[in-house]
């Protein structure tokens, strides 16, 4: 025979103001917990969406990034005279070639030395063509001139980015005459201009870092990558691009995520003990009623089992409280360092359903941990001495 749940709800709000202790230093850490997790899901996200499932990225062979790749003129077009590559409405290949280059540009705020590395995309008119996630305000750059697009969250972090500034670097001042999305990309931490005028501006040479193409056959991925390969004239290795930049996410990823469970794991600790210690000061104050529901036949495991869930409710409700504290974060914008190219990539916090159900678990499984001892000390009480 198991005790009604409703006994444990009423014993609950028998103590208030325990409990409420109890409750919010287990939100305190499922808050830290979810805040965590949406930082390193946030930072995945902006990666994985990077790149598009159909468009392929060609880099030269051994190349682990864009930044120490390099792919000649002369390959670049042997690279788009493949068949592999989508056509655009003009009846030309879908091909994006690209030079990357990584500088130090001055962030907003009132220390003009505070300074961050930023990716300078050189690209071509095709690449918004190419790349079908980019939604552009304002104008793309006039071919031969020193224009640049910034991207949308670049736009909000550094100065001298709002549509009709100046900036200055390399030598020379670019004017901005627009700015893009990419679906929350890490695109959008970005500075793109022509590629031939960022290649005489910071290069001096005429190759590229990478080539991004369109794939004819969303599912030709394997063909075209064999094809590119086996190609006796080209030293490259070709990537799907949106597996390429989700792969750059997973070391600081992985990190992260280590970090979230070895910290909210410490503070765990102290919630636990204050599970331990509110179920312990319940079980005192209630020996005569654990002794009249043992004399009622009520088995020992019975008991166990109902202030067990006694303990997880409170730690639910906890769980609940550091969902509502961790979820006006969802959405802030925040940057880290992309390790693979050494770079700021600006990304939102993200926090979705699983994250939430995850922190609930974890609550959960706190209380349970926090309320097994006391509630195995009552399942044990002898009737005699309860009664006393």
């Amino acid at each position: 025979m198991k005790i009604p749940l409703i006994y444990n709800v009423r014993s609950v709000m028998q103590r208030p103001v325990s409990t409420a202790f109890t409750a919010l230093g287990i939100g305190l850490v499922v808050a830290v917990f979810v805040a965590m997790l949406a930082l390193a899901n946030g930072f995945a996200s902006a990666l994985t969406k990077t790149g598009g499932d159909d468009n392929l990225l060609v880099m030269r062979k051994g190349a682990d990034s864009e930044l120490s790749s390099g792919i000649s003129r002369a390959d670049m077009n042997i690279i788009a005279s493949f068949p592999q590559i989508a056509t655009g409405s003009d009846g030309r290949p879908l091909v994006s070639p690209e030079t990357y280059v990584v500088l130090n540009l001055p962030r907003k705020g009132p220390d003009s030395t505070l300074l961050a590395n930023v990716v300078m995309r050189g690209v071509s008119q095709r690449a918004f063509e190419v790349r079908k996630n980019i939604k552009v305000t304002g104008r793309t750059f006039n071919n031969g001139q020193s224009e640049v697009c910034v991207g949308e969250k670049l736009a909000a972090r550094y100065r001298n980015t709002a549509i009709g500034e100046r900036m200055r670097f390399a030598g020379r001042e670019w004017t901005v005459v627009c700015h893009f999305t990419a679906d929350g990309s890490s695109f959008e931490s970005e500075v793109w201009g022509e590629a031939e005028q960022f290649q005489g501006a910071m290069r001096g040479g005429n190759s590229y870092q990478s080539v991004t193409l369109r794939l004819a056959d969303k599912g030709g991925f394997e063909e075209a990558k064999r094809a590119l390969m086996g190609d006796q004239r080209l030293q490259v290795d070709a990537h799907l691009e949106s597996t390429f930049y989700a792969d750059q996410s997973k070391l600081l990823g992985r990190i992260l995520s280590f970090l979230a469970v070895m910290i909210t794991g410490i503070m765990s600790v102290g919630a636990v003990f204050g599970a331990v210690n509110t179920m312990y000061a319940s079980i005192s104050s209630r020996t005569p009623e654990i002794a009249v529901l043992l004399t009622l036949g009520f088995k020992p495991h019975s008991v166990l089992l109902s202030f067990l869930v006694e303990s997880a409710v409170i730690a639910f409700i906890g769980g609940v409280l550091g969902c509502l504290i961790a979820l006006p974060i969802n959405g802030m914008v925040t940057s880290t360092t992309n390790w693979a190219s050494f770079s700021e990539v600006a990304f939102a916090f993200r926090i979705t359903p699983s994250l939430l159900v995850s922190g609930l678990v974890f609550a959960v499984v706190m209380g349970v941990v926090g309320g097994f001892f006391p509630a195995r000390k009552a399942s044990r009480m002898p009737v005699v001495q309860a009664l006393r």
